[in-house]
């Protein structure tokens, strides 16, 4: 059984919601349903029956990062060089982790709200896996390398960036895409 569309003013409340949650996020601020309610200028019920609860708000937040990651994993799959496809995949993850707030979370989170989420982490996953394996079948990055090491290596070169507080998210970003670049030379196997 599917659901009924949305009303107008219904869409209009849950764009609201989201753009507010987006800020508090972008701003570093908690993300609490009633003062994103307040904020909004919405109901408190309002804003509870579109997102029950803030892991649900973040995930949707965060999707729009996540789908845009999950496209790039794809056009990386399409690349015909094994290297050049996993270290386009691995920037445009770091690119992701250091502009986008709702994302780092969101993956570490040990469970998912929503079913969409789960299933672009999984696509992710499996992405990442396959551009993984071409590079090992390819030689051309260390055979020991795994999924599992490069998770937290991943999660280091983030938070390395992210410790420089005085700069601006793109400046982060360049900062971790150096970090990566740093990283993959002493992975590489020319």
């Amino acid at each position: 059984m599917s659901t009924p569309p949305l009303r107008k003013d219904a869409v209009q409340n849950r764009r609201r919601i989201i753009e507010i949650a987006r800020r508090y996020v972008d701003d570093g601020r908690p993300l609490q349903l009633n003062d994103v309610a307040r904020t909004a200028s919405i109901g408190v019920a309002t804003v509870y029956r579109h997102f029950p609860t803030p892991e649900a708000l973040l995930e949707t937040v965060a999707l729009p990062g996540i789908e845009k990651l999950l496209r790039r994993a794809e056009r990386s799959l399409a690349e015909d060089d094994p290297w050049t496809a996993l270290r386009e995949f691995l920037a445009a993850g770091i690119e992701v982790l250091l502009t986008d707030p709702a994302v780092p979370p969101v993956f570490a989170a040990a469970t998912d709200t929503l079913e969409g989420t789960g299933d672009c982490k999984r696509r992710l996953a499996a992405a990442f896996a396959e551009l993984l394996a071409r590079a090992h079948a390819a030689g051309v990055i260390d055979s020991g390398v795994t999924e599992s090491d490069m998770n937290p290596l991943m999660c280091g070169i983030a938070y390395a960036a992210n410790i420089q507080s005085t700069l601006d998210p793109s400046e982060r970003a360049m900062l971790g895409l150096r970090y990566l670049d740093l990283l993959l030379t002493g992975l590489h196997r020319p």
